[in-house]
Order: C-alpha cells, then sequence, then structure tokens
C-alpha cells in the first residue's frame, strides 16, 4: 500500500459503480458507450466518427457526454438516461465473494454513480450486492452535474450526511478521486487485472501514481477482505 492512510476510522464506504464494483473486462460500460454514440450521432445528425469525436470531448470537458449535450445542445436528461442505459446486463455474474466483504465493513455503505438509479439496481441485482447497499446518490440527485465536480460531492456528502473524513472512496478513473482526498477521504483506485483486454482511453487508465490515490487495487473482493478493521 502506497499510503498511510488506513481504513480504522472509516464508517462510511462510498464507491462507484460501472467498473468499480464488477471487473472492467466485462466491458458492460461499452453497451452504454455505444448507445451514447447512437444518441449524439441521431440528435446531432452527424457520422459515427463525427459523434464519436463530440462524445468523447464531451465526456473529458464536462465529466459525462450527457452533461454537454444538455449544455450546448437543449438535450433532456430523462430522455437520454433511458435510451443510454437500455442494455444487455447479462454479461454480469453474482459475486458472492465481493458481496461477503462488504458486509463485513463496519457502517454505512454507498454508491456514488454518474449513473442512473434504475442502471444501478439493474446492475447490483445481476451481481447480487443490493441487499449490501444503504443509498445510492445517482447524476439525478446531483443534479446532472457529474463527477468530478466540486458541488457534486458536497451535495453527496450533505444529502447523506456523510464525514468525509471518517470515509473512503473506491472509484475506477483517478480524475474522480482528487476532490474526495482534498476532503479527507482514504481513496481507492480500481484497475483492471491486465490478465483480459478492456476497452479504455488512455487517459482512464492514468492516475495510478498521482498523490490523490491512496490505494490501487485490481481486485476489490481481495482488498476489503485484507482490510485490518
Amino acid at each position: 500500500m502506497k499510503s498511510t492512510r488506513i481504513f480504522t476510522h472509516v464508517d462510511t464506504w462510498v464507491f462507484d459503480l460501472d467498473n468499480t464494483l464488477y471487473p472492467h473486462h466485462v466491458n458492460l460500460w461499452q453497451q452504454v458507450d455505444a448507445r451514447i454514440g447512437e444518441f449524439v450521432c441521431s440528435w446531432l445528425n452527424l457520422s459515427p466518427d463525427q459523434a464519436r469525436k463530440i462524445q468523447k470531448d464531451y465526456y473529458r470537458r464536462f465529466g459525462t457526454t450527457m452533461r454537454g449535450m444538455m449544455t450546448l445542445h437543449g438535450v433532456r436528461a430523462d430522455d437520454y438516461l433511458a435510451y443510454v442505459h437500455k442494455i444487455d446486463h447479462s454479461p454480469l455474474e453474482p459475486n458472492p465473494a465481493l458481496g461477503a466483504a462488504i458486509a463485513k465493513l463496519p457502517g454505512r455503505k454507498l454508491i456514488l454513480t454518474n449513473g442512473s438509479v434504475d442502471h444501478v439496481d439493474a446492475v447490483l441485482a445481476r451481481l447480487g450486492l443490493a441487499a449490501h447497499f444503504d443509498g445510492v446518490f445517482d447524476i439525478i440527485a446531483a443534479g446532472f452535474e457529474p463527477k468530478p465536480a466540486p458541488q457534486t460531492y458536497q451535495k453527496f456528502l450533505a444529502d447523506h450526511a456523510v464525514d468525509p473524513v471518517r470515509a473512503a472512496m473506491f472509484e475506477d478513473l483517478a480524475r474522480n478521486l482528487t476532490v474526495p482526498h482534498q476532503l479527507g477521504m482514504s481513496t481507492v483506485l480500481v484497475v483492471p487485472d491486465d490478465t483480459k483486454e478492456v476497452v479504455r482511453e488512455d487517459w482512464e487508465l492514468e492516475g495510478r501514481d498521482a498523490a490523490h490515490v491512496d490505494h490501487v487495487t485490481d481486485d476489490l473482493a481481495g482488498f476489503l477482505a485484507k482490510l485490518s478493521l
């Protein structure tokens, strides 16, 4: 472990959803990514290649493509979310080891995601993890301001009465751990295990050595199970 920030004081465990609670190589997010591309292509009447460039530009600049489409093109969030999350969740398999590890954590377990509650519910149902979480803060609760916007974390902390100094955050994107670390949270970056092919942008896999990343793991269940609490 690369940090002195430990977990014995933690009473709130905060997890991202996609590529964090399930392995990167499942590539479930690639289905959503493809649906986003289709939405952008249709809405802006662009070629697939043009739409792809716009999609990824907005993702980087606004935190989500949706935020860019809302801000610059008047897209309604409900229409966007309903379309892009209409995917096949069957690649996800139950993960009893992760469930057992989460169940043993003392205190509350919450999800903080740029996705929607409907998507969270579908994913947790497939993973068999729904019973282990006490609440969800999704993109709608965030007022459609995605991570890594500072106000999104502040609203999350306020809505769920979380003391950041007594909380830990698990994420697959290093940039989404910058603000949590500044607020005093212990931060964990969940990365691919390098044994299977993953489809990610290069920047999405950066940040393992960043100062705001306290710990890095490619095995979330194993990491949690080994914590000394």
